[in-house]
């Protein structure tokens, strides 16, 4: 069996366009932090060494997941890109707070199956530095995350307007008595290479 998230786990990846409260699960992911503007080369280079170490481990699972048996997973599709984002000096609550690109701090990642361990990402990392030398895989790390209770909202278009979805969350949150509890959020990048008016983002941040 190939284990797809799109299709086992709807509930954590089929956000609405209309905020809600969520609960979201520990999860593992490969990570690497970096700041600045999103569009320089810094960080797609981290991107593309990112998703390089993905598709190292999910080869070296199916290459010892071959004699699995029939109802066993065998094979998973790789999770989508993640962002964690700050701003430096930023005043999250504030509606006229100015989006400075250049004062973004960032971690991004990408989540691992539950069966995918430490040892495992490892030594996929070690293949591939010496397979596909790359400076930045020293940055990468595994690590795991529990957001617990979120507010969160799929964002259709650009990311650059982001802020107007942001705003309904507010809205959502005060409404609901929920008071926000850290000065980043997260992202989830549902698409990619596809027009900028049909981008779909999951927008969370944590609240209790």
């Amino acid at each position: 069996m190939k284990f797809e998230w799109r299709k086992h786990e709807k509930a954590l990846y089929g956000a609405k366009s209309i905020p809600v409260l969520v609960d979201i699960p520990k999860q593992n992911f490969i990570m690497i932090q970096g700041s600045g503007d999103p569009n320089d080369t810094d960080f797609s280079d981290r991107v593309a060494a990112l998703y390089s170490l993905a598709y190292a481990i999910k080869m070296d699972y199916k290459s010892i997941a071959t004699n699995i048996t029939s109802n066993e997973i065998h094979d998973f599709t790789v999770y989508p890109l993640e962002g964690i984002w700050k701003q430096k000096n930023a005043d999250t609550k504030s509606a006229a707070c100015k989006l400075i690109k250049e004062n973004l701090e960032y971690t991004i990642m990408i989540r691992q199956p539950v069966f995918i361990t430490e040892e495992m990402v490892c030594s996929a990392l070690e293949r591939i530095k010496i397979k596909k030398p790359n400076p930045l895989y020293e940055g990468i790390f595994f690590d795991m995350i529990h957001d617990e209770k979120c507010v969160e909202i799929l964002h259709i278009g650009s990311y650059d307007n982001e802020p107007f979805s942001f705003e309904q969350m507010n809205r959502f949150a005060e409404e609901n008595c929920l008071q926000r509890t850290s000065d980043c959020h997260r992202e989830i990048y549902l698409t990619n290479r596809t027009k900028e008016d049909k981008l779909k983002t999951i927008l969370r941040y944590k609240v209790n």
